[in-house]
């Protein structure tokens, strides 16, 4: 691409597809009450108020790391970007109850392929908020994560974009 494309070109769309990984409510990540997540400290991101606490994949990629507590996978998708999916808030300290894992590291999935169910009630009597997070954890300094809030349904596409700042 030549310079003064790029020049001015604007903002600009990862190719991959990053698809609604609950049913729920998509809102931004400076919504989560944990300040390591709402400040962008782990990197961007976006988190839901899940409906039925059924998590399934936002993207094609490979299974790195799935915690001992069950409350948290990281994926790296085709395309290399790293991708933690962190259900809840202070959930580590359930130590696992609450969580069924469908996933195992090393795993290949795809967009849809269900990673966990978590007890959304148990969690949120047990803990600080049943809201699954996703950050994305290495972007560029150039890159940001841009959504359309709002209520959403697993698997939907075209709400979640990686985009040049």
């Amino acid at each position: 691409m030549s310079f003064f494309k790029n020049i001015f070109r604007g903002k600009q769309e990862n190719t991959e597809e990053i698809a609604i990984l609950t049913n729920g409510k998509l809102v931004d990540i400076s919504q989560v009450p944990d300040q390591v997540f709402s400040t962008r400290m782990m990197g961007d991101g976006f988190a839901m108020d899940t409906i039925d606490g059924k998590i399934f994949s936002p993207v094609a990629g490979k299974v790195e790391v799935v915690f001992q507590t069950k409350h948290a996978v990281a994926i790296t998708s085709n395309d290399g970007r790293e991708i933690l999916i962190h259900l809840g808030v202070d959930t580590v300290n359930l130590d696992g109850k609450g969580f069924e894992v469908f996933v195992q590291v090393g795993q290949e999935v795809k967009v849809g392929d269900k990673l966990v169910d978590m007890d959304v009630n148990f969690v949120e009597k047990n803990a600080k908020s049943s809201m699954p997070i996703v950050v994305f954890t290495n972007l560029n300094e150039d890159e940001a994560v841009e959504i359309n809030e709002g209520n959403a349904t697993v698997g939907e596409l075209n709400r979640i974009k990686i985009i040049k700042k």
